[in-house]
């Protein structure tokens, strides 16, 4: 048995905040239908916005947790139950792509008969860019990835309750084969759902791109939910209550927040260079459209809020282990990333960009995620409490 004696957590799912997030909620209901009838174009494409971001929250959640399991490591282990808890969204994301396919024709200009008809490269593509085949292949990964999450967490909460080693030999058998699914479907969601806005113009590096901004986000609420429950989860050790989130463990989040913000940029900046010095017609157009008019302002706060920001704020030692620089830096990389989905989608609709009918679906998919995520640590232990590196998480350095 490898449980914590005296593990002991002052978290309460409050009812106060159950109905702040139902409110969220409800503002969300009311921002989709009054879009309906308003503007159906701008809905979708909101909708699709923030489906694609919480989805990249959940799914990011459960990369990480597979990520620890993958590489035995042991700082992460009295925090890996936060990003597993990420994983209870994931149900939503189905209905969130259900409700999503009511909009396609709204998005997708290959969706059209009409439109895909004389044109070369759109007909050249009618085999996978169709709407049947959209719909089942994003289903079908929908589906694996809540059907890996669910396996390797069962596992996990197994592990809570006899603490048994043969749970994490299974998970270290599952992880694997979790990360070459992800690859190869995170990419495929991707392509689909974003990059097919434009059916033209294509990247053969948007997948790691898309990537780069899921586990840079991960990694920023992940650091949130650290800070949040450091003064919430304990254990007690002669007599005195000893957090199990240690400065250490903080640091060790700063380093991930530093080093993939680097991470982001590098993408990016590979992206966009590549295109630019080849200068080729049907490559330059979709980033001729975000640089025009007031979607440059919108990149040079990417250029500098999502990466510039988070860069020098976390340079230091000292940074990296101050809890308000990094709630801080976090709630602003969360913000970064929110923007840059936006920056990803409107300006194929839109000649600037829009904020208010889409931070009122963002609260309406925050309500979700925040009571299927914190519903989910309500019901479970928010630290793990069999995982054999527990002790030595708890250590840490020493």
């Amino acid at each position: 048995m490898n449980q914590v004696k005296g593990f002991r957590s002052n978290f309460h799912f409050t009812f106060s905040v159950k109905t702040v997030l139902w409110g969220f909620i409800f503002c969300g209901l009311v921002t989709f239908f009054l879009g309906l009838f308003l503007d159906p174009q701008r809905l979708w494409a909101g909708f699709l916005q923030n489906h694609f971001y919480f989805m990249s929250l959940a799914l990011g959640g459960l990369f990480f947790s597979v990520l620890q399991w993958t590489t035995g490591a042991v700082w992460s282990t009295v925090i890996r139950r936060f990003a597993e808890s990420f994983t209870a969204y994931l149900p939503v994301v189905f209905l969130s792509f259900l409700i999503l396919c009511l909009g396609i024709s709204h998005l997708y200009g290959w969706s059209h008969p009409s439109h895909v008809q004389g044109d070369l490269v759109l007909e050249g593509k009618a085999s996978y860019l169709n709407v049947s085949f959209f719909v089942l292949r994003n289903l079908f990964a929908i589906f694996l990835w809540t059907w890996l999450g669910r396996k390797i967490l069962s596992h996990s909460l197994a592990q809570d309750r006899d603490g048994a080693k043969i749970w994490t030999e299974k998970n270290r058998f599952w992880s694997p084969i979790f990360l070459m699914v992800f690859a190869l479907t995170f990419t495929m969601a991707s392509f689909d759902q974003l990059m097919s806005l434009d059916a033209h113009w294509f990247s053969t590096i948007y997948g790691v791109y898309c990537f780069s901004g899921l586990f840079y986000a991960t990694l920023a609420l992940l650091c949130l939910f650290a800070l949040f429950f450091r003064t919430r989860v304990f254990f007690e050790h002669e007599g005195v209550s000893v957090p199990m989130i240690r400065e250490d463990h903080l640091h060790d989040l700063g380093k991930f927040l530093f080093a993939f913000s680097i991470f982001w940029a590098y993408i990016a900046f590979s992206q966009f260079m590549l295109i630019w010095y080849a200068n080729l017609p049907e490559e330059t157009g979709y980033f001729i459209r975000r640089i025009q008019g007031s979607w440059m302002g919108v990149g040079y706060f990417l250029l500098l809020g999502k990466f510039l920001l988070p860069f020098f704020f976390l340079l230091t030692r000292s940074a990296k282990r101050n809890p308000r620089i990094l709630g801080f830096v976090a709630s602003f990389m969360l913000l970064a990333h929110w923007v840059d989905v936006l920056w990803l989608i409107q300006p194929e609709f839109f000649e600037g960009p829009k904020f208010l009918m889409e931070l009122g679906l963002f609260l309406g998919f925050l309500g979700f995620f925040g009571i299927f995520v914190l519903g989910f640590l309500t019901k479970h232990p928010c630290v793990v409490q069999g995982d054999p590196n527990l002790m030595a998480s708890l250590k840490h350095h020493q």
